[in-house]
């Protein structure tokens, strides 16, 4: 799977997907993502890629730049991909819708990162098959919004976490009725006068289950 991210600053994501869980799954080639810096793909002298916005305040994303860096990531991948637009109107996403879009974007991929105030609507006329937001609040920057989203869906890729049981009793999970999760609990048995509730020191499986299911937050 190749996840393509057009942004004016692509650097911000290696961090945090050369890190952990993710930088792991890229190491052994279970995705892999292609940063594309919308300023490259700009006709300005000084690579310019916002202008002002008709009567509203504020810089929007210009459309010929973003298009042209568009149509260069179909024509790399020889068919044209789902673009998804990360926004704060779009489709406000749960666990549930996670795990839907996973099934839908089995194959490459495409985010549009956008700054300042929005991009043009005429390239989401065009261009977007899915307008996506992490929850109803405004971003300065939308690459964190788009790091979540890839954060959230790469879990459910075979073998990018250790143990693939452990997304069945995930907070908001199908197995919990998209409920949180229960209490967890780690050794030392007992800390500062607190101890593990005696149930999950059982080994009693069926009592343990019934346990979380009647501790879900």
């Amino acid at each position: 799977m190749n996840i393509h991210i057009i942004s004016i600053f692509p650097e911000s994501f290696n961090s945090y997907f050369s890190s952990s869980i993710i930088g792991r799954a890229k190491e052994r080639w279970i995705f892999n993502f292609e940063l594309y810096k919308l300023n490259y793909f700009s006709d300005d002298n000084f690579k310019r890629v916002d202008d002002k916005a008709y009567w509203m305040h504020g810089q929007v994303i210009s459309p010929k730049p973003l298009s042209k860096a568009i149509e260069y990531i179909f024509e790399k991948v020889w068919k044209k991909i789902p673009v998804i637009y990360m926004s704060p109107g779009g489709d406000l996403l749960t666990q549930e819708k996670i795990e839907n879009y996973y099934k839908k974007l089995s194959n490459d991929f495409l985010i549009i990162c956008w700054h300042y105030e929005w991009i043009d609507k005429r390239i989401i006329d065009l261009y977007v098959d899915y307008e996506i937001s992490i929850w109803e609040y405004v971003l300065t920057s939308w690459e964190l919004a788009a790091t979540v989203f890839i954060d959230s869906f790469l879990r459910h890729i075979p073998w990018v976490l250790w143990n693939n049981k452990s997304l069945e009793e995930d907070s908001f999970s199908e197995k919990f009725d998209r409920q949180k999760e229960y209490p967890i609990y780690t050794r030392p048995e007992i800390f500062m006068w607190k101890s593990v509730p005696k149930v999950l020191l059982s080994w009693n499986h069926k009592e343990i289950q019934q346990w979380k299911k009647n501790n879900l937050f």
